[in-house]
């Protein structure tokens, strides 16, 4: 069974606290559910609000979150849960693990894979399915940027074995130390954006300049019942 939703612009993002995310992750993994999840940013919500098929896609997942790598990390670091790093550019999911080994000391690793830059339908191949089911993970994350990692989550999720797949996109570069971070500061004061436009802006310009002013638009008519959009 997958979360409540909240509809954001006819996307259904997940009202849940971290510990509830967590222990609905912990039952999905016990009971050997197929269940994915989608980190949902504003970016998502506008890819959504361009396309209806991801739309169904995304509002099709277990859960709709913000964030939650990190705290899954230390809370599956107990817990005993199999982790596998899907995606990424050269080396960065081997990166990846690597650093997460060194933060959370006894993490579980199943395996690493960092794939060429395919269509969604090259990507789901056979001998992807072999590959991830043989490592047997608990939890898939998948790094292959937004719309293609939830292509690709609903595309195999009846296909691959590991209970819960996970689409998280750029945490891949940030938890590697391939792109840098925000200062603290900067993150705190909800400021990450510019940090991330001013060392990226021939590709974030559009994102942040017109898709979020955008998206704070249409979320005044909604919240002002001058505009409809429906949670499908």
């Amino acid at each position: 069974m997958g979360s409540p939703r909240v509809n954001v612009l006819g996307t259904g993002i997940s009202p849940i606290s971290m510990p509830t995310a967590l222990s609905q992750i912990d039952d999905w993994i016990q009971g050997r559910a197929r269940q994915y999840v989608c980190v949902c940013t504003v970016h998502t919500v506008m890819q959504c609000r361009r396309s209806d098929a991801l739309r169904r896609l995304v509002n099709a997942s277990g859960m709709n979150t913000p964030d939650l790598m990190l705290a899954e990390m230390e809370h599956g670091q107990a817990a005993g849960h199999r982790h596998y790093f899907y995606g990424g550019g050269t080396e960065v999911a081997s990166r990846l693990a690597q650093r997460m080994r060194e933060r959370f000391p006894g993490l579980r690793i199943a395996g690493t894979h960092t794939p060429p830059f395919k269509s969604v339908d090259e990507l789901s191949s056979d001998d992807t399915v072999e590959l991830i089911n043989r490592a047997e993970p608990d939890i898939v994350w998948v790094g292959i940027s937004t719309p293609k990692q939830e292509l690709w989550m609903a595309r195999m999720r009846a296909r691959l074995t590991a209970p819960v797949l996970i689409g998280v996109g750029a945490a891949f570069d940030f938890h590697s130390g391939t792109v840098a971070q925000a200062p603290s500061w900067m993150q705190r004061s909800g400021l990450e954006w510019l940090f991330r436009l001013a060392h990226e802006p021939r590709r974030l310009w559009r994102r942040y300049l017109v898709d979020n002013p955008w998206f704070l638009f249409e979320l005044a008519q909604q919240k002002l019942g001058l505009r409809r959009y429906e949670l499908t």
